[in-house]
């Protein structure tokens, strides 16, 4: 039987032929953003459709593992009545943004006819018809072939899975609408992404493009009225507020929870937009229009309607919100201490402050000094600037550059609180360093340079030329910021002190008291 029983043959659309699909442990998945599901199975179907997510369900076959045939037909609107013939019907809602859908097999097997299949863009309702299953253990040779024929049309409402032809013979599953809108919440207020930041971003994906798609509406439908509580709904670092605007209208809006409970709270709304629930009584029972949401988010926004509708002030995320905050602060708190133990031994102590900790030069002194980058720190800018100057003078003083002409002339003009030359204040300096290195005037001498041992193996010290170990102290003068000045003078004056670096500090930190 190769046509539907009591479809209307005039009725426009696409249908690709019958393709075989190889299924697994008697099922496969129909997606049209391919990725994990966002619910379970087992969680919320019947016998032959489970919802898996915004943009997937699992479909239940007879067969365990073996072929089965399966067809797609995309429909401008459903047919006006059910199709005969089959043995089973059910139906769900998908989102679609790139308007392909695929048929595949539990375990990734395909169909061609069956792989990226053209359907509408956006909310797609997806009825799924079934017949002849059968188990391989009871199935003939003489038995059709198990076919599972899939309806495709658009639609701008979410509604509810639902069967529309129950087997006979099927299972009743048990629902579970608290887990699913557990899951649903979680996928709305996802935690930030571990991945490095030193990585490149990923590629966005195709599938998952909704530019140009309208907002659409979630309907869910009671036979009696049903309670809809007004206030705040909690999800953890971020909450919704339902204020209500009269007897039949709420907005539901997102926000910032007041009391976050992550040691990173979120601050990225799931939709900066208001929207708009609606709820009407009549004679058919209650029904509620939740209007103007992300086609994104209707899925979840319907499991969790689904829950609240039925259990009213009851919200099961919370807990795993909870469960997740206190794992994440118990992290946070693992990782703080393990900084405040790199800090101690990388700074010789407590940290300081962080403008401090931000120059470049500051640990290196810390490494010699410790005491010393503390006092530099709480000095008033005016001091700063006056230790500065010291610690050029005594770095001149000691490579015999004090002597030098047009090296007093930048040191006095520092002194004096005056711009130094240009050769010393563009391009860090170069042209004063580059004229330092070419000056037949300069000395020439060497002193021992010792690494801070926290942070080098052990090793004899090093000779380095000691004029090129004092000059960057003078070249510090040049910046504007007096306490970066100090740290990076009063460093390079002591690596050009060598062996007399431990006198040099001392009056120094004479001279500052």
């Amino acid at each position: 039987m190769d046509d539907v029983d009591g479809a209307d043959s005039h009725t426009p659309g696409s249908l690709t032929d019958w393709a075989r699909l190889f299924v697994s442990h008697c099922q496969y998945v129909v997606s049209t953003v391919p990725g994990p599901p966002g619910v379970g199975i087992y969680t919320l179907g019947d016998d032959l459709l489970h919802v898996g997510g915004p943009s997937q369900f699992t479909g239940f076959c007879g067969i365990h593992t073996g072929w089965i045939e399966a067809r797609v037909r995309v429909l401008p609107e459903p047919f006006a009545k059910v199709d005969a013939g089959w043995d089973a019907i059910s139906e769900t809602t998908l989102w679609s943004p790139s308007g392909r859908l695929s048929i595949v097999g539990l375990m990734g097997d395909t169909a061609a006819a069956l792989t990226d299949v053209a359907v509408p863009r956006g909310l797609v309702r997806a009825r799924v018809h079934a017949r002849d299953r059968l188990h391989e253990t009871v199935r003939t040779d003489a038995d059709p072939p198990e076919r599972h024929e899939l309806h495709i049309w658009a639609v701008s409402e979410e509604t509810r899975w639902r069967t529309v032809l129950a087997d006979p013979g099927g299972r009743d599953w048990e629902q579970k609408p608290a887990k699913a809108a557990e899951r649903a919440m979680l996928s709305l207020v996802p935690r930030p992404s571990a991945r490095p930041a030193v990585l490149p971003p990923l590629s966005p994906d195709p599938y998952e493009d909704d530019a140009g798609l309208s907002r659409v509406a979630v309907v869910r439908h009671r036979p009696t009225p049903a309670e809809v509580s007004v206030g705040v709904l909690p999800a953890g670092d971020l909450e919704v507020r339902l204020k209500r605007v009269d007897g039949e209208t709420l907005i539901w809006s997102w926000a910032t929870a007041d009391n976050p409970i992550f040691p990173q709270p979120l601050a990225t709304l799931p939709d900066d937009e208001p929207s708009t629930v609606r709820l009407t009584s009549g004679p058919n029972g209650f029904t509620l229009r939740h209007e103007g949401v992300l086609g994104r988010h209707a899925f979840a926004l319907g499991l969790i309607w689904d829950h609240l509708l039925d259990t009213a002030r009851s919200y099961p995320w919370m807990e795993t919100l909870r469960g997740q905050a206190a794992e994440a602060t118990t992290l946070a708190e693992k990782a703080r201490r393990r900084q405040a133990e790199r800090d101690a031994e990388q700074w010789g102590g407590a940290p300081p402050s962080d403008r401090v900790r931000a120059l470049s030069q500051a640990r290196s002194l810390a490494g010699i000094d410790r005491p010393l980058l503390d006092r530099i720190d709480a000095l008033p800018a005016a001091r700063q600037r006056e230790a500065a100057c010291w610690a050029a003078r005594h770095a001149m003083r000691v490579a015999g550059l004090e002597q030098i002409g047009w090296i007093v002339d930048a040191l006095a003009a520092a002194e004096a609180d005056r711009p130094l030359p240009r050769a010393f204040t563009e391009h860090g300096g170069a042209a004063a360093f580059n004229r330092l290195l070419s000056d037949p005037e300069v000395p020439h001498a060497t002193v021992p340079f010792r690494p801070d041992p926290r942070h080098a193996a052990p090793a004899a010290p090093s000779e380095i030329p000691q004029q090129v170990a004092a000059f960057p102290a003078l070249i510090a003068l040049a910046n504007d910021v007096p306490l970066v000045a100090a740290i990076d003078a009063v460093y390079h004056a002591a690596i050009a002190h060598g062996d007399d670096r431990d006198r040099f500090l001392s009056d120094l930190h004479v001279t500052l008291r």
